[in-house]
């Protein structure tokens, strides 16, 4: 199999590139490119998990960044197993074809423990004592102290937060390139997130986006100049496109006003307790799935949430198969945001009450995705003069709390998750290699066939069986 290396360009869309963007335009200029089609949501795991086993989430399962494990009652965000994706995903597959096929994954979500053969993710370390300390998980287990050797700590605090940067996806593309040098992998998959955070924090249209993605661009350069004088094979790719938002929407509020969510009191902070609740949203960026407790009530839920301003439409089992959203671990119903809104957790009425992780960045624990986490509280009188006084507690070995995060969601500027109105705000594939795209509109379930087409030297057939795949996406175009 020929070498191949995957470029996730978190972000980028064919209205990014030109002049902020002048090694990949050219670059893209110089081959094939097509835009995708993204699965709905139009989150980072379920997309992902698309692009590695070429089926939509009714098979593969990742029906969204996180959501409610039935068995547990517990709401789970960013797990790390691969074991979660169900189906093959393409190394198997590469595997069987090449037995000396090796693949590399680094920082593609659901890394962990998936089967590919170096794998390097995020994982910090939690003492007993509440510190979160920057650290990483790598198969080869050794490869975990090879790397923060050579590169310094990984910059956890740079990855996600208020403090996110490129510094992390820079990080990552060295690490890539260490990786490549000591294993040479015959397919690598390399996850760079720089442009998921001024997009949202600023949205797609501030001019100071222009400063991202020169850095991206710049990693962009060295990373295709290594590896293409390596003689590898480069896809750039990305997941999703992020367009302008203004309004936060609250589902967990409005299920609350009406008597269906349960909550229960810990120290005078109020936690959600989704196993007591007769209805609750897990919500996810533009999407939430809504798992309703007694379907009798469906119907009224159903009808609450689609009057609810800022929701565009909810699906239900007769709809959700048209997306793809037909699995067990979807909500009974799934709502998806009108353009210019977006999904908070938010369950509580009185900000006093509100879980002392809100204020904080806590992905684990926060049962939603929160954007809010991006940003510096603004109501705080100084807030880095607090964090800096946290970081000291931290120093001395105290036990501190980060809680310098907005518990409120209007600040956020970007989102994404809809299937995009435009195919110049969603996600792209560009490719130097001849012969490789069949079209310039690609289906999210295509990219496996675009990659495998790249691993084995051919032109990408429609042979290989997706099942109901594309008849699933019959309604795709439709609004969401």
């Amino acid at each position: 199999m020929e070498k191949t290396v995957v470029l996730n360009v978190v972000g980028l869309t064919p209205n990014l590139i030109g002049e902020h963007t002048p090694f990949l335009a050219r670059w893209m200029g110089e081959g094939q490119q097509a835009s995708v089609e993204p699965v709905l949501p139009a989150v980072t795991c379920p997309v992902q998990a698309t692009y590695l086993t070429g089926t939509p989430p009714s098979e593969h399962g990742i029906v969204a960044n996180g959501w409610y494990y039935r068995d547990t009652s517990e709401i789970r965000f960013w797990m790390r197993s691969g074991q979660l994706v169900q189906g093959r995903k393409i190394w198997d597959v590469a595997r069987d074809e090449d037995p000396s096929f090796t693949c590399a994954n680094l920082f593609w979500r659901y890394a962990a423990y998936s089967g590919a053969d170096y794998q390097v993710v995020e994982r910090p370390m939690y003492p007993a004592d509440g510190r979160k300390l920057p650290d990483i998980y790598t198969n080869p287990p050794d490869v975990r102290d090879e790397l923060q050797g050579e590169l310094g700590q990984f910059p956890l605090f740079n990855f996600w937060g208020p403090t996110a940067s490129i510094e992390s996806s820079q990080w990552i593309a060295d690490a890539a390139q260490l990786t490549d040098k000591r294993y040479d992998p015959t397919l690598t998959l390399v996850y760079l997130p720089h442009l998921d955070y001024n997009l949202q924090r600023l949205g797609p249209d501030d001019p100071d986006v222009a400063t991202d993605l020169r850095a991206i661009d710049d990693v962009c350069r060295d990373l295709i100049s290594f590896y293409e004088d390596r003689g590898a094979q480069v896809i750039v790719l990305s997941e999703y496109g992020i367009t302008p938002v203004e309004r936060p929407v609250a589902l967990n509020r409005v299920l609350r006003r009406k008597g269906y969510l349960a909550v229960r009191e810990e120290l005078g902070r109020e936690l959600l307790d989704p196993g007591a609740c007769d209805a609750f949203a897990v919500a996810d960026h533009q999407l939430a799935h809504i798992y309703v407790q007694d379907a009798r009530e469906l119907d009224a839920v159903r009808n609450l949430i689609a009057a609810t301003p800022g929701v565009d439409r909810v699906l239900d089992e007769a709809t959700k198969p048209k997306f793809g959203l037909d699995h067990p671990r979807s909500g009974d119903l799934v709502a998806v945001a009108a353009p210019d809104a977006w999904f908070t957790y938010y369950y509580w009425f009185d900000d006093d009450r509100a879980p002392d992780f809100a204020p904080t960045v806590e992905i684990h624990r926060k049962p939603g995705y929160d954007p809010a986490e991006l940003f510096m509280d603004p109501d705080l009188t100084a807030p880095q003069l607090r964090a800096a006084g946290r970081l000291l507690q931290k120093k001395l070995g105290f036990r501190y709390l980060m809680d310098v995060i907005p518990i409120h969601g209007e600040m956020v500027a970007g989102s994404h998750g809809r299937l995009p109105d435009d195919p110049a705000d969603g996600p792209l594939l560009a490719t130097q290699q001849a012969g490789k795209l069949s079209s310039e509109a690609l289906h999210a379930t295509d990219v496996y066939d675009v990659i495998l087409a790249h691993l084995r030297g051919e032109t990408p057939g429609k042979s290989r069986s997706l099942g109901d795949t594309r008849a699933q996406s019959e309604g795709r175009t439709s609004s969401p």
